[in-house]
């Protein structure tokens, strides 16, 4: 008899979640994607998810949702395991991790920028790309990001596609970069272009790229390279790309608190005879968050009342034309279902009560541009990287969650 030990059989993957394809659709500005974490953790901890892939074939991520959505589909086969990693890395996440945070740096970018500003016509050339050095996040992402594993989910089979987008700053659209089961449908409209590739640490530091804070990094494109920033600037329907991809139902984490953004309304609004605060006249910090909240968060809001408005015309579509595909329609419709989770306090007011984290002389330029209030430290937000900060979003995020956690699981679970 043979005394040699007999192998194991390889492990068998994880089983997928049967059902409708879900597409997951993460978009976040900066520090604020720390939210989408403890929303995600909580999810996986749902005992029928417990031990099986992700119940997201599709994942679709721009600007901090591209790391989380590469992070998710590396660790796509144990979607608890991949929930739990991403929420370990938000939450020991430290300024250094992302940017040069030394006062040489900053200075520099500083000086460069105003010497821009004021010399620029003299001199003919841009000195600088930005404000912040975003140089220690390549190694942060090679640290923690194992995208190798990417390509192992699918061909497991449980990960159809991840999608990242970015914007090409020479031609000003938005490029979703595509790693997929092979003739998963690509776009070529006015303003987006899919390519498909094998995604790598640039593509995901691309799409995080905040415009004027970070720089812009240079991609391959269409048999040349090309510079690429934030992909929220010109993702102006985040859930295209998932519903291009083949998704049926759309599963998407926001960043923003809409009972404040309402209440800020509401005050703009009031007529003379109610009793509201006046109005002073915004800082450059303010105007900076508005046009921070523009390109991060008001588009998933915008893109959900498209959606809605679509469904109910597909669905009288249908009656109509009771399934046929009409002569002219380019590709079928369908209605897709969707739920959001999205923040149920203020992140920004979150971030103010924690800004003396920033590095003092970041700091100190921050707040040599406006007041210290809420709607200032909408600007604050984006830039926090800091642990005390994002432990604060993982645990929001968890806590909304499990708030609406029997609804969430009827919506991935059903068949």
């Amino acid at each position: 008899m043979s005394t040699r030990t007999r192998k194991k059989p390889p492990a068998r993957p994880p089983a997928a979640v049967a059902g409708p394809r879900t597409g997951l659709v993460l978009t976040a500005g900066g520090a604020r994607g720390a939210y989408q974490a403890g929303v995600l953790k909580r999810v996986s901890e749902i005992p029928r998810l417990r031990g099986r892939a992700a119940p997201f074939p599709i994942i679709t991520g721009a600007s901090a949702g591209a790391i989380n959505g590469a992070a998710l589909a590396a660790w796509h086969g144990d979607f608890s395991e991949g929930s739990e990693q991403l929420a370990r890395l938000w939450a020991a996440l430290k300024m250094t991790d992302v940017v040069r945070t030394d006062p040489a740096a900053l200075a520099r970018g500083a000086k460069d920028l105003a010497l821009d500003m004021a010399l620029g016509g003299l001199t003919g050339a841009g000195r600088t790309q930005a404000l912040l050095d975003a140089s220690p996040l390549e190694g942060f992402l090679t640290q923690h990001l194992p995208l190798d594993r990417i390509a192992g989910a699918i061909s497991a089979g449980t990960l159809e596609a991840i999608a990242v987008t970015a914007t090409g700053y020479h031609s000003g659209k938005a490029f979703t970069f595509v790693q997929g089961r092979p003739g998963r449908p690509l776009w070529n409209k006015s303003r987006r272009v899919a390519l498909a590739t094998t995604l790598t640490r640039d593509h995901i530091r691309a799409s995080a790229a905040i415009p004027i804070v970070f720089p812009p990094v240079p991609l391959a494109a269409g048999g040349s390279t090309a510079w690429f920033g934030d992909g929220a600037l010109r993702l102006t329907t985040p859930l295209s790309p998932a519903i291009r991809l083949g998704a049926e139902r759309l599963f998407a984490i926001g960043v923003r608190c809409q009972e404040s953004a309402d209440s800020l309304l509401r005050s703009e609004l009031s007529t003379a005879g109610d009793v509201v605060p006046e109005l002073h006249r915004p800082p450059l910090a303010q105007i900076c968050g508005v046009f921070m909240n523009a390109i991060f968060l008001d588009h998933l809001d915008a893109d959900l009342d498209h959606l809605k408005r679509m469904n109910e015309l597909v669905a009288a579509y249908q009656q109509v034309a009771q399934g046929r595909v009409q002569p002219g329609v380019s590709e079928p419709m369908r209605v897709v279902k969707s739920l959001t989770v999205s923040p149920s306090a203020d992140i920004a007011i979150i971030a103010k009560t924690l800004a003396h984290r920033m590095p003092r002389s970041l700091r100190y330029v921050l707040d040599g541009l406006g007041t210290p209030d809420a709607q200032s430290a909408d600007l604050t937000s984006f830039l926090l990287f800091d642990n005390a900060f994002t432990r604060e979003l993982i645990a929001l995020g968890y806590r909304d969650a499990a708030q609406r956690i029997d609804e969430i699981e009827a919506f991935l679970l059903e068949d």
